[in-house]
C-alpha cells in the first residue's frame, strides 16, 4: 500500500459493530445453553443435557483453526476487508440455521446433527474473524494509539455479551417460564440475524490496510520460522485468556444450574459482565499505550490469582443476586484489562505480512483447545468432584500459566519497546 488511508470513526464503528454482532451470535448459544439442551439434547438428567449442549458448543471451536488459516490467509493475500466480509456472511447463515432448526421432538436425531453442523460453520467463520479485524484495528491508527484501537477488539466482544444479556433479561421478564424455555431463545438468535444485512453493508465501505510486500521481502516461510517463539508465547497467553473468559461467562449458567438461582438474575449478570468488560478493555488499551502492555497484563493477573477462589467461595456461601453481580463485576473489571492486552500484544508480535493469518491461527488454536473445552470441563469437574468451587481452581491455574508467559514475552507497545 502506498500510504495509510485516513482513519474515520465510521470505519472503526463498522469493524467493532460487525465483530460484536458475530460474537453476539456465538455467545448467545452459551447463555441459552440450558434451554437449547432441553430442545435438542433432551435427557431425564439435567446435567447430562447441559453437558451435551456444552459439547455442541465446543464443536464450534473445532473448525476455528481451519477458518483462522483459510480466512487469515485471505486477509494477508487478498485484503483485510474481503476476509471480514466473508466471515460475517458465513456467521449470518449459521445463526439463522440454529434459530430455525426444529426440536428433537419434531425431527429426532436430525435436530442435534443440524445444530452441530451450524456450530461448525459458526466456528469456521469466527476463526477467520479475529485476525483480520485485529490487524485492521492496529494498522489503521497511528502507532502510539494501537493499544486503544486494538482494545476495541476485546471491547466489542464484551459489548456483544451485554447485548445478549439485555435480550435475555427482557425475554425472561416478558415471557412465561414455559415460553422462555420453549422458544424464547430463538428470538434472541433471530435478533442477531436481523442485524446481519447491516453488518454486510458497513463492512463493504472499509478501507484496506494490508501492506504490499517489498520487492525483496523475506519469504513467508522464513518469517513464520523466525517468529515461532513469539507465536508460542501468544498461544499460551491467549489460552489463559480464553479459559478465564469462558469461566467468567459461565457464571450465569453456573448460577442457575449449580446454585439454583433465577434466570433473570443470571442474565443481569451477563449485562454486568458485558458493560464492565467493554469499559475496562478500552481503558486498559489507553493505559497500555502509555505505560506498556506488560504491566497492564501482569498486575491484574496477580490480583486475580489472589481473589478468584475467595470470590467463588463467597458466592457459594451467600447465593444472592447482589453477590452474583458483585463477583461478575469484580472479576470482569480486573480480567478484561489484562486479557484484552493479550490480544493486542499477540497481534503486535506478528509482522504485518503474516499478521492476519498468524493472529487468526494462534487465536483459533487457543480457543479451540482451551476455550471450547473450558465450560464443559468446569461443569464436569463440578459434578465429578461435588465441589462447587471447581471453576475457580480451574481459572486460577490458567492465570498462573498466563502470568509466567507475560513475564517472558517482550514488550510491544511503541512507547516502551526497544527500537
Amino acid at each position: 500500500m502506498a500510504g495509510k488511508p485516513p482513519l474515520l470513526k465510521r470505519h472503526v464503528a463498522a469493524v467493532v459493530a460487525g465483530n460484536a454482532l458475530e460474537f453476539y451470535d456465538f455467545l448467545t448459544f452459551t447463555f441459552f445453553s440450558i434451554h437449547i439442551g432441553q430442545a435438542f439434547f433432551p435427557s431425564a438428567n439435567a446435567t447430562t443435557s447441559l453437558l451435551a449442549t456444552l459439547a455442541a458448543f465446543g464443536a464450534g471451536f473445532i473448525t476455528r483453526p481451519i477458518g483462522g488459516l483459510v480466512l487469515g490467509m485471505v486477509g494477508d493475500r487478498v485484503g483485510r476487508r474481503p476476509a471480514m466480509f466473508v466471515s460475517f456472511s458465513l456467521i449470518g447463515f449459521a445463526i439463522v440455521g440454529v434459530a430455525l432448526t426444529p426440536t428433537y421432538a419434531m425431527i429426532g436425531v436430525a435436530a442435534p446433527a443440524l445444530v452441530v453442523f451450524f456450530r461448525l460453520v459458526q466456528g469456521f467463520a469466527l476463526g477467520g474473524e479475529v485476525g483480520p479485524t485485529t490487524a485492521f484495528l492496529i494498522e489503521a491508527p497511528p502507532a502510539r494509539q494501537r493499544g486503544f484501537y486494538g482494545s476495541l477488539q476485546g471491547a466489542s466482544q464484551y459489548l456483544s455479551s451485554f447485548a445478549a444479556g439485555l435480550v435475555g433479561t427482557i425475554l425472561s421478564l416478558v415471557l412465561s417460564a414455559q415460553d422462555f424455555g420453549a422458544w424464547g431463545w430463538r428470538i434472541a438468535f433471530l435478533i442477531g440475524a436481523a442485524a446481519v444485512p447491516f453488518g454486510l453493508m458497513v463492512r463493504r465501505t472499509l478501507p484496506e490496510t494490508m501492506h504490499a510486500p517489498a520487492p525483496h521481502a523475506e519469504r513467508t516461510s522464513t518469517l513464520v520460522r523466525r517468529h515461532l517463539g513469539d507465536a508460542t508465547c501468544g498461544l499460551l497467553m491467549l489460552a489463559h485468556a480464553t479459559i478465564c473468559t469462558y469461566v467468567i461467562l459461565f457464571l450465569p449458567t453456573y448460577a442457575q444450574h449449580t446454585l439454583h438461582m433465577q434466570a433473570t438474575n443470571a442474565f443481569i449478570a451477563i449485562m454486568v459482565i458485558g458493560a464492565t468488560g467493554a469499559a475496562s478493555a478500552a481503558l486498559s488499551g489507553i493505559v497500555s499505550d502509555r505505560v506498556g502492555r506488560k504491566p497492564v497484563m501482569m498486575i491484574p493477573t496477580i490480583v486475580l490469582i489472589c481473589i478468584t477462589v475467595p470470590a467463588f467461595m463467597v458466592l457459594n456461601y451467600l447465593r444472592t443476586e447482589p453477590v452474583l453481580l458483585g463477583v461478575a463485576f469484580v472479576l470482569t473489571a480486573i480480567f478484561a484489562a489484562s486479557g484484552n492486552n493479550t490480544i493486542v500484544t499477540t497481534s503486535e508480535l506478528m509482522p504485518p505480512r503474516i499478521r492476519s493469518a498468524g493472529m487468526s491461527v494462534i487465536y483459533a488454536l487457543a480457543i479451540a483447545i482451551f476455550g471450547g473445552s473450558a465450560q464443559y470441563n468446569v461443569a464436569w469437574l463440578t459434578d465429578f468432584t461435588h465441589d462447587s468451587i471447581a471453576p475457580a481452581y480451574y481459572m486460577t491455574a490458567a492465570l498462573v500459566v498466563g502470568l509466567i508467559v507475560m513475564w517472558i514475552v517482550r514488550e510491544t507497545a511503541p512507547a516502551k519497546a526497544d527500537r
